[in-house]
């Protein structure tokens, strides 16, 4: 997640109870993970920092695994610079701290360090660097790949970066791409009529993958505020997790 775009992301934001009572979001088309995943060669999941892939689709990658799928987490930044204003969390201890605890999450998932690509990129600074992912990322893929990356509107440059870069890879290789929101799910209004997304489907995840999903968001401690001398709110409090703690995952196709 971390650095937020100030006219957009304010505040608390909605709290899970609003989503529960969505009617559009209730109404979305279910679509199994087997389904989905179903003539995929692999699953590349484009993240633009740690913990946006497990936010998004923890449940899913364990979906591919189970079903022989290979998967692949591209992590493009390191999230260093998510407390810029925090002298005991400076980017360099930040950086390495992130990485640590990425690795301790997908290792919850069943995936390891050979699963995982950094790019290193700088945090908040993805748009000067898109082409160069998008290059990245096209030479990585086949058409028979599944691509994963953030929703194109989701309200942070880094992920709305990140998105364009997959989807300018995935076009040019003839793969096919899905995106997740993360940040959207702070500002979208529940109470639409309709769906922002038409195309969007729900993906249930099995109770299994569900609690091993929860305990790799628990790996992100920097993020949830869970380290010592973090004077501030963390990124990721109680009622932002809550948000991805739903038996189901979205997707917009």
């Amino acid at each position: 997640m971390d650095t937020l775009t100030p006219q957009r992301i304010e505040g608390q934001g909605n709290l899970e109870a609003d989503w529960a009572g969505s009617s559009w979001l209730s109404a979305l088309p279910s679509t199994q993970a087997h389904t989905l995943l179903d003539g995929t060669r692999r699953l590349l999941v484009v993240s633009p920092h740690p913990d946006d892939e497990v936010l998004a689709c923890g449940g899913l990658m364990q979906a591919a695994l189970a079903q022989d799928v290979a998967v692949h987490v591209v992590s493009v930044t390191d999230g260093e610079a998510c407390y810029p204003e925090q002298p005991q969390w400076p980017p360099e201890r930040l950086r390495d701290a992130r990485r640590h605890e990425l690795a301790q999450a997908m290792r919850v998932l069943g995936l390891d360090a050979t699963h995982v690509t950094p790019l290193a990129l700088p945090d908040g600074g993805v748009t000067t660097h898109e082409a160069d992912l998008a290059a990245h990322l096209s030479a990585q893929l086949m058409p028979n790949d599944l691509v994963i990356a953030p929703w194109i509107k989701d309200a942070h440059p880094d992920h709305e970066a990140t998105g364009r870069a997959a989807r300018t890879a995935a076009s040019a290789r003839g793969a096919r791409m899905l995106q997740y929101p993360v940040w959207a799910w702070h500002w979208l209004d529940p109470a639409a009529p309709l769906s922002p997304w038409p195309t969007a489907m729900r993906i249930p995840m099995d109770a299994p993958f569900l609690t091993r999903k929860r305990e790799a968001m628990q790996a992100f401690a920097t993020q949830t505020g869970d380290v010592d001398g973090l004077d501030c709110p963390p990124i990721l409090p109680a009622h932002v997790t809550a948000r991805f703690h739903r038996p189901f995952e979205v997707l917009i196709g």
